[in-house]
């Protein structure tokens, strides 16, 4: 099967998810949004938000993106009220759309249980409605797909990473459009990726880009390297970028973007993570979460997380596919695993046959499968202040 059934959007996207969010305007919000939703167990209602009381353009643009999302069918907003993140705005944006939306202010709402009891009453409403949205024929020419490691050890950059690479291959062959990153862990790969780039120009992009990351970590002290990839049996920095950089398949490059935006075609896309100007926001990549958030800003409809020593987590708004690269971890953690990988490793299957696998699993997930965190109701969601430049012409060149 390479068509199913999505959800069609206003403009023209097509989401295979028809999720309610509600989204709290800043931390003092968090509770409540956290129990309305609460009341739908079971029903694809999510909670997303930002803690800031005032977000920068990123964090601005970040909501504007997720709230808007193809997966998304309906927003509710819950303010405090004195936050200073500009709600009408938010509000406005997301009914351009044509999604419903409606924001709820605490302060003006009685509080708490007034406005826990209002919320749940506009989400059950917002749920019929959205039950109407058009279901219209989706290939995988449609789909936007990221990728993300995690949790790497030794074995990351032989079974998982490359498997997720070949799958990757498959999809771009479709023409779907797939998003790598971590340039804070592409060090030492700049080269190679810039021979791999559709013009020359873009080409010199990917190496500032990758330029960019590694003076970032000089100035924080240490690189993208944690004592758990050591203790699973990385030994460098160089080591653990070959290993990361294989995820992103053969493809030639088509383009770089940054949080936010949106592949405008089919082809292989590297996202920029590392905040642009001085140090002044802490770490960029200061959790998996953090890049797969940003990776569904730019339109993702779900994301390969490949982990060796092990991890749990999925996400709001768009669904992630675990595959796991080491055969012991694959035992220990099978029912968090939707792939395992460490079948190469162990000599039973080849990285071309757990890399169809994996796109065959993109495919069955697009059409309303669940993913194992999604069965178990993980639905993680971190957002963060940053700083970005917008893209230059040659990040997107035109006969990309």
């Amino acid at each position: 099967m390479t068509s199913f059934q999505g959800y069609l959007r206003s403009d023209g996207r097509k989401g295979i998810r028809n999720t309610i969010v509600v989204a709290y305007l800043v931390e003092c919000a968090h509770f409540v949004a956290q129990r309305i939703v609460a009341g739908f167990e079971g029903e694809d209602v999510q909670l997303i938000g930002f803690p800031g009381c005032f977000p920068n353009d990123y964090a601005a643009q970040m909501m504007d993106r997720l709230c808007t999302h193809p997966n998304v069918g309906a927003v509710l907003f819950v303010s405090l009220g004195c936050e200073s993140f500009d709600k009408v705005r938010a509000s406005n944006t997301v009914a351009a759309t044509g999604r419903p939306v409606k924001t709820l202010v605490i302060q003006k709402s009685g509080g708490t249980q007034s406005t826990v009891a209002a919320g749940r009453t506009w989400v059950r409403e917002a749920m019929s409605r959205i039950a109407e949205v058009p279901r219209v024929p989706m290939q995988i020419g449609d789909l936007i797909i990221g990728t993300v490691c995690g949790g790497s050890d030794g074995t990351s950059g032989i079974s998982g990473n490359p498997a997720a690479g070949r799958a990757f291959d498959l999809l771009i062959a479709r023409g779907a459009a797939c998003i790598f990153e971590e340039t804070g862990e592409l060090i030492g790969c700049e080269n190679i990726m810039a021979d791999r780039a559709v013009t020359p120009e873009l080409g010199e992009e990917l190496r500032r880009s990758v330029q960019k990351a590694e003076r970032y970590y000089a100035t924080l002290g240490y690189g993208s390297f944690a004592a758990g990839n050591a203790a699973g049996g990385l030994s460098t920095i160089e080591e653990k970028s070959l290993g990361a950089y294989v995820k992103s398949g053969e493809s030639p490059i088509s383009g770089l973007i940054k949080p936010g935006d949106v592949p405008p075609s089919g082809g292989l896309y590297l996202m920029d993570v590392v905040p642009d100007g001085e140090v002044r926001f802490g770490f960029p990549n200061i959790s998996d979460n953090a890049e797969i958030v940003e990776m569904i800003a730019s339109g993702a409809h779900m994301t390969l997380f490949v982990t060796g020593r092990g991890s749990v987590v999925g996400s709001a708004i768009s669904p992630v596919i675990k595959i796991c690269a080491n055969p012991d971890t694959y035992r220990a953690l099978s029912d968090d695993m939707d792939v395992n990988a460490g079948d190469i490793i162990d000599g039973n299957r080849s990285i071309d046959q757990v890399g169809a696998e994996i796109f065959d699993l993109v495919v069955a997930v697009a059409g309303g499968a669940q993913t194992k965190s999604e069965q178990l109701g993980h639905r993680e969601f971190i957002l963060t202040y940053k700083s970005f430049d917008p893209i230059g012409p040659a990040c997107l060149p035109a006969h990309a």
